[in-house]
This record gives structure tokens, sequence and C-alpha cells, in this order.
């Protein structure tokens, strides 16, 4: 597999000796106009890496918030070509930052796998995240994608065993996402990061891959702590939840601007504070 956008960013940043910044939002929510102004915002403030959320109407795995983005977009008449339309208008203006699709496989499956591939490639997806197909079910997805120059990004989670751990591992590539708290996305637990060192170094036993770490992040504090042993910060509710507040998308890319330059802040200083 040809080097991607996501390889190239990573190489980069490891150069540069900080942390990925890894931001999620649902396309669609509330509308077209307010994903590509988020979009933009998001880059112009300091995301190293685009999760593009793909609504879905029965998700699994999503907490209250993302499931409401995700009602909202579809509400608003959201579909997968137009999801696929809002990466294509991305392109127009910027070729470099990392773009990941987020989401659940009945979309892909209804749209055509092969299809689908063919038309990600061509709007600029670099990745894909899809949550319900396991290891066993590599043939579906995961190694079309591979042979499409797609990468294929893996979950794992406290409950990943050393057992089950390289199964998970096998045909993913990109970097690992690692979910470091149990439960549904957005959970509105405190973020303790004691764990996440161990986790990653855990998980770096038996991959070379970026691990990125998801922990319900909120704050520049919060992002500075993890990024010390994470080679990314992936924040998603939080954004989501800045865009839902806000009464225009204008006022949207606003907000996320202004969170997410604080969070590339804590990115930015997190190795230059571990020996302080």
């Amino acid at each position: 597999m040809n080097q991607t956008r996501i390889d190239r960013r990573f190489a980069r940043l490891r150069e540069e000796g900080r942390p990925a910044l890894v931001t999620y939002f649902m396309a669609g929510d509330p509308d077209m106009e307010t994903s590509h102004a988020v979009m933009a915002a998001l880059t112009k403030s300091g995301a190293d890496v685009i999760e593009l959320g793909m609504p879905f109407s029965d998700p699994m795995a999503d907490g209250p918030t993302i499931d409401m983005a995700g009602k909202r977009a579809l509400a608003g008449g959201q579909t997968l070509p137009k999801t696929l339309e809002v990466a294509r208008r991305f392109r127009e203006d910027d070729d470099e930052t990392p773009i990941v699709m987020m989401g659940y496989y009945n979309p892909i499956y209804i749209y055509g796998v092969d299809r689908f591939l063919a038309d990600a490639k061509t709007a600029g997806i670099d990745g894909l995240i899809v949550v319900d197909l396991p290891p066993e079910m590599d043939e579906e997805l995961c190694i079309p994608a591979r042979d499409a120059g797609i990468n294929f990004i893996r979950l794992a989670t406290p409950t990943t065993d050393e057992k089950r751990l390289p199964k998970v591992l096998t045909n993913t590539s990109g970097f690992v996402y690692y979910v470091s708290m149990t439960g549904i996305t957005g959970s509105n637990l405190s973020v303790d990061t004691s764990g996440v060192s161990e986790a990653v170094k855990r998980i770096k036993a038996h991959t070379d891959l970026p691990v990125c770490v998801g922990f319900g992040v909120k704050t520049e504090e919060q992002a500075r702590a993890i990024g010390v042993a994470a080679d990314g910060v992936v924040v998603g509710s939080a954004i989501v939840s800045a865009m839902a507040a806000a009464p225009s998308p204008e006022a949207a890319a606003d907000a996320v601007s202004t969170l997410v330059t604080g969070l590339a802040r804590g990115c930015a200083s997190a190795r230059t504070v571990v020996s302080a």
C-alpha cells in the first residue's frame, strides 16, 4: 500500500515532536453549509486530522450528543453522496489534511462497496473507521479499502486483551484509535489520564502504528495531559456540542475555532511540559 496523507501527516508530526489533534464532526449537521464552514475552521484552528461522521439512523455506539447530531443531519437530508461531497469541496482548498470517514457499515453496504471506495478515493478520503465491522469481516471492506489505497483504522478499548489485540491490529493501517473508556461515546465521565501511558505502551508492543487516544477530551489541559504519551488526541463530542449550541453556520465555525485553538495549543505543548 502506498503512503497516504495519514502516513505523511504522522511522519511530519514525529519530526515536530508533538501529538496530532484529531477532530470529529458529523457531516450535514445541521446542513451542508455548516459542514463546509466547520471543516475549514478545523484546519485553520490547528486540527491535524479530520474525522468526518457519516450519519446513520441506527447507531450502536454513539452517545446522546453524536446520536442527536446524526438525527439532525438525516432530518436535513444528509446522504452518503452528500457526505462525500463535503470532502470533495474541502479538497478544492486543502490537499494535505487527512480525512477519515467514520460511521457504520450499513450505508456503505447499501451504496455498494466498490462504488463507495472509488467515489471516496476520488473525493479525497484517506481512511475509514467503521465501528461495527470486526476483524473477522475484513473481506467485506477492510481489505478492499487497503487495496484501493485507503487506510482502515481499527478501534481498541480497555477490554481488548492481549489475545484479541493482535487480531484487531491485523490489516489495520494509518493509526490505531484507542477508546480509553468503556461505554458510549461522549459519556459524561471525569478524565483520568493515569492509564493512558500504559495502554499506549501495551498497544505499541504489537504495532508500529501511531496510537491516538479518545477520552472525552474537552479542554486544553486534558489534550496536553493525554498528548504526553499518545501519538494523537481525538476530540469529537465537545466539537459537536459547540456546533449544536451555535445559531448559524458562521457562529458554529467560530465556536469550533475557539475550542480547537485551545485543544491544538494543548497538543503543541504536551511534550514540552513532560519534564517540568
